[in-house]
């Protein structure tokens, strides 16, 4: 039996206007109670060249980035126990209550799936005709093995939805 893992609240305000979300955080991201810690991780990078902002190492002012362009962070699992940081290895997992989120903060138009683990995962908790588009992108993980500039690029689709 694996220790069971929990993920992290929300990172939302009442001006947010996308939610990105993740599976759960990996192994780098727990230890550092951090989204998207691991340095191989492109999420950050991508991040900060889509919305024209100077790259940081800073938590702090990460977080204040996106919060200053309506993006909110949160995590489709609540809670599992996985060996490691991959999604394949997650177990006896319990739901987040993401409709609860979005019926809460109600300005936000869209929602991201950081991933297929994330996607599939929201699909069953919200069916496939939820009132608000779901959009599967690329993993940022450094495990899933495409290009930078094709995560990019495919990742660009949030801009559609920033004000």
């Amino acid at each position: 039996m694996q220790n069971r893992i929990s993920s992290f609240p929300p990172l939302i305000d009442i001006q947010s206007e996308i939610l990105i979300l993740g599976s759960v955080p990996g192994v780098k991201s727990l230890e550092k109670q951090q989204y998207y810690a691991h340095p191989q991780n492109k999420f950050w990078k991508i991040i900060f060249e889509l919305l024209n902002e100077e790259f940081t190492e800073d938590y702090s002012q990460r977080i204040a980035t996106i919060k200053k362009h309506h993006i909110a962070l949160w995590d489709v699992i609540d809670s599992c126990e996985r060996k490691g940081s991959l999604d394949s290895e997650i177990r006896n997992e319990e739901a987040n209550q993401i409709e609860e989120l979005l019926e809460e903060y109600p300005n936000v138009r869209a929602i991201f799936c950081n991933g297929g683990k994330s996607y599939k995962n929201l699909l069953k908790l919200l069916g496939k005709n939820y009132k608000l588009p779901i959009f599967l992108l690329p993993s940022t993980s450094p495990l899933h093995t495409i290009s930078f500039e094709k995560k990019r690029e495919e990742w660009k689709r949030i801009l559609e939805f920033l004000v």
